[in-house]
């Protein structure tokens, strides 16, 4: 199945589907956001999956935004979540392609934690939320492994997508070591991550 025959399904069973339910609520404790330090290197994946889709990694830099986190967009932003984590069958890249690593988008319903990621980001963009907001995020998991998360940079802090929950979650309150991310301006550039905290405010 080609790529945009399977935003066009998707998006038709979304619609279909309706709403997931209410948007769970978001207070000032949600707002939170990762320590960003500098430049560092770029997987290996991303490089690749560039090759494959050139238009996907062409874009010109542009300057920093954040989602506007309506009610309705962290109801769309959790829909698109939740069916993507539906949709998709979790297989290893080496079941899949016989190889360890691959980021790809999941055009056959089949992929990994990158390609769920992938997708959303994908699927958001293509709903018109900005691309500088949507950042492929690289951490370590509980046993250490590698795992590929999506963060969504909105107004009211950032936001998970995961595809090992539905749930959209706050920053702080994910069980990872934050390691790296795409940058807000340039996709092709990337940064180094540390603990997730609440800004500091300054005394008036």
């Amino acid at each position: 199945m080609r790529l945009s025959k399977l935003l066009a399904l998707a998006f038709a069973l979304l619609a279909a589907a309706g709403s997931v339910g209410p948007a769970s609520a978001f207070s000032s404790s949600d707002v939170a956001y990762a320590s960003v330090g500098g430049e560092t290197s770029i997987p290996y994946g991303w490089m690749v999956f560039c090759g494959r889709y050139k238009s996907e990694c062409s874009a010109p830099a542009l300057p920093a935004a954040d989602v506007n986190l309506t009610a309705s967009a962290r109801r769309e932003i959790q829909q698109v979540n939740s069916f993507v984590n539906r949709a998709v069958e979790p297989v290893s890249d080496m079941d899949h392609w016989g190889m360890v690593d691959r980021w790809d988008y999941p055009v056959d319903g089949k992929g990994d934690c990158e390609d769920y990621a992938l997708l959303k980001r994908k699927m958001l963009i293509e709903r018109g939320y900005p691309r500088q907001a949507l950042l492929i995020t690289v951490v370590r998991d509980q046993n250490n492994e590698g795992h590929a998360i999506l963060t969504v940079k909105t107004n009211h802090g950032e936001f998970i997508l995961d595809n090992l929950t539905d749930e959209l979650k706050p920053v702080d309150q994910i069980p990872y070591r934050m390691v790296k991310r795409q940058s807000q301006q340039d996709p092709n550039v990337w940064v180094a991550l540390g603990p997730a905290a609440a800004p500091v405010v300054a005394a008036r």
